[in-house]
């Protein structure tokens, strides 16, 4: 695994998979990688692709992976599913410790072709860190080999996760989606966004609801949903996080909680660890 750098070398340790993501190689239908990214550093990658499908998994820190069409923010215990070809970028504002894999095409996982969230349970975090522990030329046919091909069956057993945040591609919608990301605390109306963009509000509307499946108030919400894991898990309290989120108090932030995830932030995050 790699280990932690200081930030002086930060060019240098940006993630090298060293061919991994594109092995074609049936014999080895799963492939490990693990790196670390230290605290207070910013982390990007442009948007790329793989051969093989990716399992994108911190167990610490919080990633946020986005395409053209939507952005997934996860949190510890969870982790983003990117199938083979999906154009993909990866962020985070901080440290994490990257454990990711890397399925081979004709791997059958049964889970949804694009991308999607699922919170990982510990029979698969074990074998996830097995993986990542692993040679990346261990025999078929050999333990190793017998361990990680029970991932492909594990990954088929779950659920994927409600948090995805649709984008649209509308020029004029891709404006106020791109400011809210930037903030999502704001207050601003459709009727601002619609005289900043030039089109009606009327127009705005509908485009979201087209292209998002959302109203904008609803992908508003959702937005402040997904940044909330982030808040959260980086350890704000409820009650900072909900005015971060331009809520006007903590109860209207736990109340959207829970009608959004079933349950309140303390009890989600709960589950959430004691899953993982």
């Amino acid at each position: 695994m790699a280990t932690r750098t200081d930030s002086k070398n930060l060019a240098r340790s940006a993630p090298k998979h060293d061919g991994i993501a594109d092995n074609d190689d049936p014999l080895r239908p799963v492939l490990g990688y693990a790196h670390d990214w230290p605290p207070g550093a910013p982390f990007s990658i442009a948007s790329h692709s793989h051969w093989r499908a990716q399992l994108v998994f911190a167990i610490e820190g919080v990633l946020r992976v986005s395409t053209a069409y939507a952005t997934w923010v996860v949190s510890p215990q969870q982790a983003v599913w990117v199938s083979p070809g999906v154009e993909h970028a990866v962020a985070a504002t901080g440290g994490f410790m990257l454990q990711t894999l890397y399925l081979h095409p004709g791997v059958k996982v049964g889970l949804p072709d694009g991308c999607c969230v699922i919170t990982v349970p510990p029979l698969l975090r074990e074998l996830i860190l097995h993986a990542v522990q692993m040679k990346q030329d261990y025999a078929p046919g050999s333990l190793d080999a017998a361990i990680v091909s029970l991932i492909p069956e594990v990954l088929g057993s779950i659920e994927p996760e409600p948090v995805q945040l649709p984008l649209p591609v509308d020029h004029r919608l891709r404006t106020v989606t791109d400011a809210l990301l930037e903030d999502p605390a704001s207050k601003h109306s459709l009727s601002f966004w619609a005289q900043r963009v030039g089109a009606s509000e009327r127009t705005l509307l509908r485009h979201f609801i087209d292209e998002t499946g959302m109203s904008y108030h609803e992908w508003r919400k959702r937005l402040r949903l997904t940044h909330s894991l982030t808040l959260l898990s980086n350890g704000n309290s409820v009650t900072a996080t909900a005015y971060a989120l331009g809520y006007d108090s903590p109860s209207s932030f736990v109340a959207m909680f829970h009608r959004e995830l079933g349950c309140p932030p303390r009890r989600y995050l709960s589950l959430r660890k004691s899953s993982g």
